[in-house]
């Protein structure tokens, strides 16, 4: 892990003063680091892989797309409102300031899939929460809630219940 963790620089004051920002971009851009990413992320299925990957808008696509490919599965878009066509299911959850909405296919897993959840980041928790219940409303089961940062002094672990949490870096 010392290899992510090396490549995820820290920015000041952003987005708003006080804010100390985890920047994954050096690790995405460094092949090494995001290929140890990916494959750290899909060491615990590599003997028995889920049926889908399935990414949180946006920066958690590029990590389901990958272990996807490496895992041998398929890969699920949860979207933020009017991104995807066809039929959706939403979920509404609460945010500091207000509420956010997310989005998945209704017919992009059925009963019985099994589901590794991935997104960037872990902070409070709010919307992999919401994710992971779009998950179980389709039927699916859910097998781990995966993230590459945690900010874990926000404690957003704590809200997540159903699978088992994992991140490969923690702040």
């Amino acid at each position: 892990m010392n290899i992510i963790k090396a490549k995820i620089r820290a920015i000041p004051d952003f987005p708003k003063p006080g804010i100390l920002f985890r920047d994954i971009t050096p690790l995405l851009q460094d092949p090494e680091g995001l290929r140890a990413t990916i494959e750290a992320l899909c060491e615990p299925h590599l003997d028995n892989p889920p049926d889908f990957v399935a990414g949180i808008e946006s920066r958690g696509f590029i990590f389901a797309s990958a272990m996807a490919v490496r895992l041998g599965c398929g890969c699920v878009l949860i979207r933020k409102p009017g991104k995807l066509p066809g039929k959706v299911r939403r979920q509404t959850y609460d945010l500091e300031y207000g509420t956010d909405t997310i989005e998945i296919h209704e017919d992009a897993l059925t009963t019985g899939d099994r589901v590794v959840l991935v997104d960037d980041l872990l902070a409070t928790g709010g919307t992999m929460e919401a994710a992971a219940k779009l998950v179980t409303s389709l039927g699916a089961t859910l097998l781990e809630q995966a993230f590459v940062v945690e900010l874990g002094f926000l404690e957003g672990s704590k809200r997540l219940g159903g699978a088992p949490v994992r991140s490969l870096v923690t702040y």
